[in-house]
C-alpha cells in the first residue's frame, strides 16, 4: 500500500491508527470542502438556509443515490445510523405480543433503542445466537430458527460491529419479504467498505454512516426507505417539514419530514459527494482489495502469535475490518489502554460473550509498518 494516501489524512503521524471503524477519518481535500460549506453558510445564513439549501441537499442526494443504487427520493441524510434506527423503530406500530428478531452480533446503541421501546410498548426484542464462522447459508438458517408467527420485524447488521462479519443481507431480506416481515438493516460499516446497491439488497429500511468507511465528515449518514414503507416513517423531530403549509419543500412527505429538522449545520451532508469523488479519484476498489489482503495477513499473524484459531471460515466473511481472538485477558480495557499508552497503537478490544477479540480496521492510509507495530505491541504485552 502506498504511503501517499497517509499524507492525504489529518491523522496524528505518531499514532498507529488501526481503528477507522469506530469514527472514520476524513481526507484533507474532503475536509476542505466541508469547511468551505461552513464558510458559505456563515457568509449569508439566511440566503443559504432559506433559499439555497433545498437545491444543495437535492444535489447531494442525487450523487449519493447514484453511488448506492437508489433513487434520490428514497433516501434522506441523517446525522448517524443510530439516529436512523431510532426514527424507524419509533415509527413502527409494534404491539404487545409482537416480536422484533435480531442477532447477538448487533451494535450496543441500536440494541438499546429496541430494548428501550420494547419496555415501553410491550413487544419482545428476541435475540437469536449466530455462531462465529458460519457460511452465508448457515447464518440464514440460524436466524430463521428465531422466526415465528409473532415476528414482525427483522433487525440485523450488514457488517457487524463487535465481530466484523458480513451478513447475507440480500438472502435474509428476500426470505423476510416472502414472509411479510419488515427488514431494518444497520449498514453502519458498509458504505465505502463494500460495493453497495441498496435496492438490490431488498431491505425495507437501510442506514449507513458515510463518516466511517466512505471518509465523509463526522455527522453524515443516510436512511433509505423503500417506497412501500415510506408512509410508515415519522420524523424524530417535528419541524417545518410537517403540516399543510411548508416553507421548505423537498418533494415528498418523507423528504420534507427529515431534511429540515431545524437550524443546524448541514455541511457534513453536503460534503458526501466530495468523499465519493475522493475515493473515485484514488481507485478505491483497488485500495479496498489491498486493505483486505493486509487485513487477512494480519489476522493470520495474530493467530500465529496467540495460538488462537482464526474465527473466519473464509476471507469472504470480512472486508477491511476483522477480528482476531485473544487469550484470556483479566482486564481487557486496561490491556487496550496499555496498547495506546505504551505503544501508541489505537485499536479496539472487544468482549463478545465469554470471548475476547482485537478488532483491526485497515484503511487506505495503513501500511504493513502499522500492522508490524501492532504485532510488536501484542508480543510485548
Amino acid at each position: 500500500m502506498t504511503n501517499h494516501l497517509r499524507d492525504q489524512f489529518l491523522l496524528d503521524p505518531d499514532v498507529v491508527f488501526l481503528n477507522h471503524g469506530s469514527f472514520g477519518a476524513t481526507p484533507r481535500p474532503v475536509f476542505e470542502v466541508y469547511q468551505d460549506w461552513q464558510r458559505r453558510l456563515e457568509r449569508q445564513p439566511v440566503q443559504f438556509l432559506a433559499d439555497e439549501l433545498t437545491q444543495h441537499l437535492a444535489g447531494a442526494r442525487e450523487v449519493l443515490g447514484r453511488y448506492i443504487g437508489a433513487s434520490a427520493g428514497d433516501l434522506v441524510y441523517v446525522p448517524n445510523a443510530t439516529y436512523a434506527i431510532n426514527a424507524v423503530a419509533r415509527s413502527l406500530e409494534l404491539l404487545p405480543g409482537d416480536e422484533v428478531l435480531t442477532t447477538d452480533h448487533e451494535y450496543g446503541a441500536c440494541d438499546n433503542v429496541w430494548n428501550f421501546l420494547s419496555i415501553k410498548g410491550g413487544f419482545r426484542y428476541a435475540v437469536q445466537p449466530i455462531p462465529l464462522g458460519c457460511s452465508d447459508e448457515e447464518i440464514v438458517e440460524h436466524l430463521w430458527r428465531g422466526v415465528n408467527a409473532r415476528t414482525k420485524v427483522i433487525f440485523i447488521s450488514h457488517v457487524t460491529s463487535p465481530t466484523a462479519q458480513i451478513f447475507p443481507v440480500a438472502s435474509i431480506c428476500a426470505r423476510a419479504r416472502d414472509a411479510g416481515i419488515v427488514t431494518v438493516i444497520d449498514g453502519a460499516h458498509a458504505i465505502g467498505q463494500l460495493p453497495l446497491d441498496v435496492v438490490a439488497l431488498g431491505a425495507d429500511f437501510y442506514t449507513s454512516n458515510a463518516h466511517k468507511w466512505l471518509c465523509a465528515p463526522k455527522g453524515s449518514a443516510f436512511l433509505y426507505a423503500h417506497k412501500d414503507v415510506q408512509p410508515l416513517i415519522e420524523p424524530l423531530v417535528v419541524s417545518w417539514g410537517w403540516g399543510e403549509e411548508r416553507p421548505f419543500t423537498f418533494g415528498s412527505n418523507f423528504l420534507d419530514a427529515f431534511q429540515w429538522p431545524g437550524t443546524m449545520d448541514y455541511s457534513a451532508f453536503l460534503s458526501v459527494p466530495a468523499a465519493i469523488r475522493f475515493q473515485d479519484d484514488h481507485d478505491w476498489p483497488i485500495v479496498r482489495e489491498r486493505c483486505h489482503v493486509l487485513a487477512r495477513r494480519t489476522i493470520g499473524r495474530i493467530s500465529e502469535l496467540t495460538g488462537c484459531a482464526d474465527i473466519y471460515r473464509s476471507d469472504a466473511g470480512y472486508a477491511q475490518m476483522a477480528i482476531a481472538q485473544l487469550p484470556p485477558v483479566a482486564d481487557l480495557q486496561a490491556f487496550k489502554r496499555r496498547l495506546y499508552s505504551e505503544h501508541r497503537v489505537e485499536v479496539p478490544c472487544v468482549q463478545w460473550g465469554d470471548r475476547q477479540f482485537i478488532r483491526i480496521s485497515i484503511q487506505g492510509y495503513n501500511t504493513e509498518s502499522d500492522t508490524d507495530a501492532l504485532l510488536a505491541a501484542l508480543g510485548a504485552l
